[in-house]
């Protein structure tokens, strides 16, 4: 392993976050010396991040922590119209401004938890490109900006090639987005003196068009880009991603149970690799709790949920979940405090005798989020895996009624597998 002179890249490296980077001895010295300026983009495509950008944030987090420099979190209020066709198979939904205002105010929450904003010299900025970005004259853009960008390389570029190479269509409009997301660095180069790009392996041609346009618009300073990788789990699944959908980070898209829940369901052979990742535990306690084997790698597990719970919800958050997730699995008892859903039972029970659709199984297993739809639910009670109060859901048209529910908490216990239960209670 290199050893550099910056606590920052002897952090990033150590711990597993270097994929690709420009020019390692450059950003050595300028992290030395405390004179990193970085950003990271962030477009506004839903109303949270999800724990794929993890990464990214945990970078800008070791470059303030280690006094490398200044780190910026930029919100894409102006690219998310546009829509990154980085690793997409299709076009993305073109958004209304509203929808991409409220999702930026959204997702901004959680920044404040990994970073300090302030206007001190080391303080973290937050932007927005639409700020330079939508008063930008199309003529004059294509005169300034547009020239400098070759059309040869823009194919090249692996968001539009592998779309031309399957024959799927690539709109005009998402053809630009590189040229904006370059037009971004250049800009946030001239106003604030950024010097480093960060970002996922996926946004490597991106930054290094960034640093080229930068060159040729005549910015004065050098320029530098650093990715990490795309994280797989061990099993190669796409992190971020369960089977109940994405991992969010606003507690108003997944509860601080749900979120500990993920983290404790790491596979054995990805404990290591995400406390190095996404906890700031010392890399001597890390070593500890990798050495464990056999049924003690479950508290590695159970320290990896609650320190990553930590980071993004608060401490009490964290060991209040760790604490429903041991009382209703170690304990067998059924936790109030676990994920709760109200349904609308108003109707009275002789709606039921008629087929109160709304009271089915599957219903419930939908309303209670483990099921993204009706033939989903009918698909997870076919694998056997789902049970009501405790029994075995074997017919998803089985009706319930409200006074089904279980005597301690007043709401049926919905439980997928052996670690997804969800308290769905009729009102």
């Amino acid at each position: 392993m290199t050893n550099f002179r910056s606590d920052f890249l002897n952090i990033l490296t150590e711990r597993g976050f270097i994929h690709q980077c420009s020019d390692s001895a450059g950003i050595d010295e300028l992290a030395r010396t405390g004179k990193i300026v970085a950003y990271t983009g962030y477009d506004c495509t839903a109303p949270s991040l999800h724990v794929g950008h993890l990464l990214s944030i945990m970078m800008l987090h070791w470059l303030q922590k280690t006094g490398a420099g200044k780190p910026i979190s930029l919100m894409g209020g102006g690219t998310t119209r546009v829509g990154d066709p980085s690793g997409r198979d299709e076009t993305r939904r073109i958004l209304t401004l509203e929808t991409i205002e409220d999702n930026k105010n959204q997702i901004k929450t959680v920044f404040s938890k990994f970073l300090s904003f302030g206007d001190g010299k080391a303080d973290a900025l937050m932007l927005d490109n639409a700020e330079w970005l939508a008063k930008l004259n199309y003529i004059d853009f294509l005169r300034d900006v547009g020239r400098h960008m070759s059309v040869n390389r823009m194919l090249s570029m692996d968001s539009v090639k592998l779309r031309l190479d399957r024959e799927q269509e690539l709109s005009f409009i998402e053809f630009n987005y590189m040229l904006l997301q370059a037009y971004d660095y250049a800009e946030l180069a001239r106003r604030y003196g950024t010097n480093l790009q960060m970002g996922g392996s996926d946004q490597w041609g991106n930054i290094v068009t960034g640093i080229d346009l930068g060159r040729r618009m005549g910015v004065p300073h050098q320029l530098y880009g650093l990715t990490c990788n795309l994280l797989t789990t061990a099993s190669g699944a796409k992190m971020g991603k369960t089977a109940a959908g994405a991992v969010w980070l606003n507690e108003d898209q997944l509860s601080a149970y749900d979120y500990w829940q993920f983290w404790r369901n790491t596979e054995d052979a990805d404990v290591a690799r995400f406390l190095k990742l996404f906890t700031t535990l010392p890399m001597d306690e890390i070593a500890k709790l990798a050495a464990l084997g056999g049924a003690e790698i479950n508290e590695a597990k159970k320290v990896l949920a609650t320190e990553a719970t930590a980071l993004v919800h608060g401490r009490d958050k964290a060991a209040a979940a760790a604490e429903t997730a041991k009382t209703t699995f170690e304990q067998g008892v059924t936790s109030k405090d676990l994920p709760t859903v109200e349904m609308d039972f108003s109707a009275d029970d002789e709606g039921v005798e008629q087929g109160w659709t709304e009271r089915r199984a599957e219903a419930i297993l939908k309303k209670s989020g483990i099921a993204s739809s009706l033939s989903d639910a009918r698909r997870k009670i076919a694998e056997g895996a789902v049970k009501i109060n405790d029994e075995q859901v074997k017919d998803p048209g089985k009706l319930f009624r409200k006074s089904d529910v279980e005597i301690e908490t007043r709401a049926f216990k919905v439980q997928y597998g052996k670690k997804r239960i969800v308290l769905v209670k009729p009102v």
